[in-house]
């Protein structure tokens, strides 16, 4: 996560914990858990747009989660526990969360993000 061009978001210890070191911020606690607001949510180290907030959905599991990302803004790949599916911002490469497929919930996926790894931009109102 060293690309030159991009500008970074200075980040917090426990911010790198989560975004550079890939750990997981504990459930329940995230300021988009439980959070409805429309707009985009975007990669806090890099501010690439990553999901939007239709997609957005309860799943009672302690993390924000939604049913899709923008398209070709998440990159998937095996998790080092050899099980799961990690999802990284595809800009810089950013730790966010899991994907997890074939739930019991309407969508056919689940998109687990850390809160402290995303930031929000809500839409422009029209006067």
């Amino acid at each position: 996560m060293t690309d030159k061009n991009l500008k970074y978001t200075k980040l917090t210890k426990e911010e790198e914990e989560v975004i550079l070191k890939k750990g997981t911020e504990r459930p329940f606690t995230g300021k988009y858990n439980p959070f409805w607001s429309k707009g985009t949510y975007v990669c806090k180290y890099c501010r690439a747009p990553l999901y939007r907030s239709e997609s957005k959905f309860d799943s009672g599991c302690g993390w924000p989660s939604f049913s899709s990302e923008i398209h070709a803004k998440v990159k998937r790949s095996l998790d080092k526990d050899g099980v799961r599916t990690e999802i990284t911002c595809l800009n810089c490469g950013a730790h966010l969360g899991h994907v997890f497929s074939g739930e019991a919930y309407a969508q056919n996926e689940r998109h687990c993000v850390n809160s402290i790894s995303i930031d929000f931009i809500p839409d422009k109102t029209v006067k």
